[in-house]
C-alpha cells in the first residue's frame, strides 16, 4: 500500500468539499488527510488530499477526481519535487518542574509555545510529517491533554507546472 498526496485546484463554490469527500465515501476509499483553503484568488480553493491504496486504487482516485466539474487541476505532490507541511497544536500537562524540559525539546524542533497556564502548555509546531511524529515521540513521558493536526498541505516546486486561470 502506498500513500499519495494530491493537490487540487477547485472552484470555490458551495458544496465542493462534500462532492470530493462524497466521491471517496461512495467508492469506499479512505482519506488519510484533507486540508483546504482559499487561494490568492478568492474564486479558487486549493485542496490537499492524502490517500492510501495500491497503484490501481490511487490511479482510480485521480481519474474520478478529474471528472468532477469543479476540479480544475490535479497535481501529484511527489517527494523531492514538492514542499509539504503540517501544523500541530499540542496541549500538555506541564508542572513547574516539567516546563524547562518541554521547552528544550520544543526549541530543538523550532516549535513555539503559544499558551501557558499554571498547569498546562500549548505548543505549535510546523513541518514535515516525520518531524512532527518525532517530536510527539519525544513527548511520550508527558501527558498530552489534547492534540490537533491540520493535515498535510503542499505545493510543487518551481514555476513549470503553475496553472493560470
Amino acid at each position: 500500500m502506498r500513500r499519495q498526496v494530491l493537490s487540487l485546484l477547485v472552484e470555490n463554490t458551495a458544496g465542493v468539499t462534500s462532492h470530493i469527500s462524497g466521491l471517496f465515501s461512495r467508492r469506499g476509499y479512505n482519506i488519510d488527510s484533507f486540508s483546504s483553503g482559499v487561494t490568492a484568488d478568492p474564486r479558487y480553493t486549493r485542496i490537499t488530499i492524502v490517500a492510501s491504496g495500491d497503484e490501481q486504487i490511487l490511479e482510480q482516485i485521480e481519474k474520478q477526481l478529474s471528472k468532477l466539474e469543479d476540479v480544475l487541476d490535479i497535481k501529484k505532490l511527489e517527494q523531492g519535487s514538492s514542499v509539504t507541511r503540517e501544523l500541530i497544536l499540542v496541549k500538555l500537562r506541564a508542572k513547574d518542574t516539567d516546563r524547562q524540559a518541554i521547552l528544550n525539546v520544543t526549541e530543538i524542533f523550532h516549535g513555539k509555545v503559544v499558551d501557558v497556564t499554571h498547569d498546562s502548555m500549548v505548543i505549535e509546531l510546523t513541518g514535515h510529517q516525520d518531524k512532527l511524529d518525532a517530536f510527539l515521540d519525544l513527548l511520550q513521558g508527558y501527558e498530552i491533554l489534547e492534540l490537533a493536526r491540520t493535515g498535510i498541505t503542499g505545493l510543487t516546486r518551481g514555476c513549470a507546472d503553475v496553472k493560470f486561470l
